[in-house]
């Protein structure tokens, strides 16, 4: 039910590009006010108003005793952020618990890239999700026979997710003398993470000529194979959410893992994530690995692309906590995950040791997971995109309602109270 009572609203970082400010301007219009705490140019340079933005300039040790002031000084009832691990949200989550506010999560979809997920409190590890148990789910569903859409063919935002970044952190740089005694949550200066973004864009063309051909080589090989699903090693969920200290343990895993229990005409493909930038050397670690191991000649390298290409030919897949494993369970094919994530459930994911797994998997209870998916999409999975037009379009419509609800989208969908969901349409317009 969408409250009546009056709400303030705190905005922190947000994904890169205009979506916070459409999504700040939306509440407005619904009579609650907003406002915006920024830590650097790029931050300034999304939000369109300048008399609802606060600028933090300070150094990041005194942000928990400012955002307490901010809270006192505006009458916050709710803070909205993107990310619930950066040092700034993780401190002024723990602050606003203590508060009583309300929390606002908004996260890349756990069914990406056609959905974003929208949470109360905190995502991936830190979700409720964690916490629910597919019997509690299926007891929720019982109240509902709706048929969910299936996801449009084209979303059409990843062109838009680097360009925004490149330009992030082109202003972030840039205006990095008014924001210095804030510390970046990425663990690389901005003048690099710049670099890397440029880089990026500009190579465009020729990682998609590098993907294509090995893409076909590996589907005309004929050969029975594995595929590990990459994420970026510097991500939230990697870097909180898994066992990992950095990517090339989890290399080193997987290949002797292979090279143990694998059938020895198998091949095994690592796909790296749409946004790999090259930061770590993966396709040297990987040679250097499997010639440890003596599989070199059955290890294969994908720089991103989409996933069904290769997908729809694995027999397993491995990962640490890619929300990316989703459209693995989707198709039925086993799947081996070493970190926390909110898909983590026995029903569906292997308990198997690494080389028995890749001898003889086991495969997942589909009626289970159908179960469970059915479920993230009927509440915490936004039909839309941060990113494009008209993803931000279809986001809004119906996210702004569920940000004044009483409700998170769970206890909502739970107690039956969770309002009509929006159903995708499938034509562009």
């Amino acid at each position: 039910m969408v409250s009546q009572a009056k709400r303030n609203f705190l905005f922190l970082q947000g994904p890169h590009g205009p979506f916070f400010d459409r999504l700040g301007k939306m509440l407005r219009s619904a009579g609650s006010d907003v406002w915006r705490v920024g830590f650097n140019a790029g931050d300034r340079a999304f939000w369109f108003s300048s008399k609802n933005y606060i600028a933090f300039t300070e150094p990041l040790e005194a942000w928990p005793e400012r955002f307490v002031a901010l809270v006192a000084d505006h009458d916050i009832t709710d803070i909205v952020l993107y990310g619930d691990t950066r040092p700034v949200h993780a401190t002024a989550i723990a602050r606003a618990k203590e508060l009583g506010l309300t929390i606002h999560v908004f996260e890349e979809g756990y069914m990406r890239p056609y959905w974003v997920t929208y949470e109360r409190t905190g995502s991936n590890g830190n979700s409720k999700l964690m916490d629910l148990s597919v019997e509690q789910m299926r007891d929720a569903l019982s109240q509902s026979d709706l048929d969910v859409q299936e996801a449009p063919t084209h979303w059409g935002d990843m062109n838009q997710h680097i360009l925004y970044g490149f330009l992030y952190h082109l202003l972030v740089m840039a205006g990095k003398r008014r924001s210095r005694g804030v510390r970046s949550h990425r663990s690389l200066p901005v003048a690099k993470e710049f670099y890397i973004y440029l880089k990026r864009f500009l190579l465009l063309p020729f990682v998609r000529l590098d993907r294509q051909i090995s893409t076909f080589r590996i589907k005309r090989g004929g050969f029975p194979f594995h595929l590990v699903l990459m994420q970026l090693e510097h991500d939230s969920s990697f870097q909180m959410h898994s066992p990992f200290q950095d990517m090339s343990a989890f290399l080193e895993l997987v290949i002797k893992g292979f090279a143990d229990g694998a059938p020895k005409h198998h091949h095994l493909v690592f796909k790296a994530h749409p946004m790999e930038s090259g930061r770590v050397p993966l396709r040297r670690l990987m040679k250097e690995i499997a010639e440890k191991y003596g599989v070199a000649s059955r290890i294969h390298y994908v720089p991103g692309g989409k996933l069904a290409r290769l997908l729809n030919h694995a027999r397993t897949a491995v990962t640490v906590n890619s929300t990316a494993a989703q459209q693995v369970l989707w198709r039925g094919i086993p799947l081996k995950v070493f970190g926390q994530a909110v898909y983590n459930k026995p029903e569906f994911v292997s308990t198997q040791p690494l080389p028995e797994f890749f001898s003889r998997p086991a495969r997942p209870d589909n009626r289970a997971y159908k179960d469970y998916r059915r479920f993230l999409l009927e509440t915490s999975q936004m039909p839309g995109g941060f990113y494009s037009a008209r993803g931000r379009r279809e986001l809004l419509r119906q996210v702004v309602d569920m940000l004044l609800d009483n409700n998170d989208p769970y206890q909502a969908f739970t107690s039956g109270n969770a309002a009509p969901r929006q159903q995708l349409r499938l034509v562009n317009d």
